[in-house]
């Protein structure tokens, strides 16, 4: 574990989320036709008609926002929209553009400086994965029984009672028996081969379900083999120091962050009901200031910091409602929860639609299509994304950097990013432009409270006497005296970042 580390480019990564059915259509790809309208309400087996071309033709739009990540939801042959019943590993979905349209985003992609990162489902196939459907249509006499756990023939995959291990009962999800050698080599096979075709990761689907620790431990081996910068993250919603010992995963999608996120910036005027149960994680605790800075405080030490500093920090995603939605409409418990995720250590994720305004509920209304009318976008909401992300992106410190608590209490929490010893380690991504500032730490201040405060913030000696300090998202200036920021007058529901002058 000594030498354990997690790839240097996730670090510096602000990552964008796409369900790719859903982000944008491009009139490259011909679909064969019966799509639901773009603007119609999702359904659960209808298709939009998104693709990767799209994904490709709207790349000037992701790096004005300042992404440098692209997670993309499963993109491989299904026949369902979300693509998580997988047909064929090495054949991307000819609806999405084949595997033309992933080459060229990637090509795209990579000439902006902005990684791609594939959803791999390896816990399970579908009906019509060749190896299955093999035994469907042969019966006991399939060379591929031992592919997966079958109980019985003929196999009950479309009526009654599924007589085969499948995930959570899915007849349409059969589980792969990963005690079979061949099933465990075709699947590192397959995530080698991705890796080696320019992908730069795996974010892994329900890792959890493969209960083997060898299995997560020769997958590694296999993706950092062919590439030792390659990023894997697993999709595992509570406590995960299982997988992060150094020999498995880099990082977790941080659902526990979500959890706290929604807690306080929602808080009790959320859509605590909406909330429930999210991702399995049972109810949702309403916190104020104090019980808010000590969890994600604890979260940041759960783990080492190498993989802290690249967990996957998300707000939401396409397996829960839109944060949004869980405010009620209540934009500045986005706007709040931005600028904490986006000062926060870890690897901040945004959901795609989230910067413009986009509700959802529960699955698949979390999975609107992007609408593409700018009039329909909330452009303030859009223009204070960027600016988050972009602040992030110039000062070090709020990667990289040390996270010291400073005041939680009546709503307002404060805190110091502070720049790492080591700045050799705090290079910029490669396609920043702006200036980076790399000698300055930050001061934090969010006020998730509903009504105005004044409060004069303790430095806890961090702070130089009488050195000033302007906020980055005003004109506000302020001087450090009796280690002491004086009179820092905060509006409701808003936030600072200060820099010394």
């Amino acid at each position: 574990m000594s030498d354990f580390t997690t790839p240097a480019w996730v670090k510096n990564a602000v990552f964008y989320q796409i369900f790719p059915d859903r982000f944008a259509s491009s009139a490259q790809v011909v679909k064969p036709g019966n799509l639901e309208s773009w603007e119609a309400p999702p359904t659960q087996q209808g298709f939009k008609g998104g693709d990767l071309r799209g994904v490709q033709e709207h790349l000037d739009y992701l790096e004005d926002l300042g992404i440098t990540a692209i997670y993309l939801n499963p993109i491989f042959q299904s026949a369902c929209n979300h693509r998580y019943h997988t047909h064929d590993y090495y054949r991307v979905d000819p609806l999405l553009g084949g595997d033309e349209a992933l080459r060229q985003l990637l090509d795209a992609a990579h000439a902006r400086g902005i990684r791609i990162v594939l959803d791999g489902v390896f816990n399970h196939a579908s009906r019509g994965f060749f190896q299955f459907n093999h035994i469907l249509e042969v019966g006991a006499k399939s060379p591929y029984i031992d592919w997966f756990d079958v109980k019985g023939f003929p196999l009950n995959a479309y009526e009654g009672k599924p007589n085969y291990r499948c995930w959570v009962n899915l007849a349409a999800l059969p589980e792969f028996n990963i005690r079979n050698p061949q099933v465990r080599e075709f699947i590192f096979s397959v995530a080698r081969y991705w890796i080696e075709q320019g992908i730069d990761g795996w974010r892994l689907d329900v890792p959890f379900c493969i209960d083997d620790d060898s299995f997560w431990q020769e997958f590694r081996q296999e993706v950092k083999t062919a590439n030792p910068e390659a990023y894997i993250v697993g999709e595992v919603p509570w406590e995960a120091k299982r997988w992060l010992q150094g020999d498995q995963f880099d990082a977790v999608m941080n659902y526990l962050f979500t959890l706290a996120c929604v807690g306080f910036f929602a808080g009790e005027k959320g859509d605590l009901e909406l909330a429930h149960n999210m991702m399995g994680l049972g109810e949702v605790s309403v916190l104020d200031a104090p019980a808010f800075a000590r969890r994600v405080e604890e979260l940041l030490t759960l783990y080492p910091g190498e993989i802290v500093h690249a967990q996957l920090n998300l707000l939401d995603s396409h397996d829960m409602p839109r944060i949004l939605s869980l405010a009620r409409g209540d934009k500045t418990a986005l706007k709040l929860a931005t600028l904490f995720q986006m000062t926060y250590p870890g690897a901040p994720c945004v959901y795609y639609g989230d910067e413009i305004g986009l509700e959802g509920g529960r699955d698949p209304d979390c999975r609107r299509a992007f609408p593409w009318d700018i009039t329909a976008w909330d452009t303030d909401l859009w223009d204070y994304v960027q600016t988050c992300i972009t602040l992030r992106k110039t000062y070090p410190a709020l990667r990289q950097g040390e996270f010291t608590p400073l005041l939680a209490e009546n709503g307002v929490i404060a805190y110091l990013r502070k720049p790492a010893n080591d700045l050799e380690d705090l290079q910029p991504p490669s396609n920043l432009e702006q200036p980076v500032e790399k000698d300055k730490p930050l001061v934090v201040i969010l006020n998730a409270g509903f009504s105005a405060t004044t409060i004069d913030l303790p430095s806890g000696g961090h702070l130089p006497e009488n050195s000033l300090w302007q906020n980055l998202l005003g004109n506000e200036e302020f001087q450090v005296t009796g280690n002491i920021i004086h009179g820092i007058n905060l509006p409701a529901r808003v936030g600072m970042i200060l820099t010394a002058q």
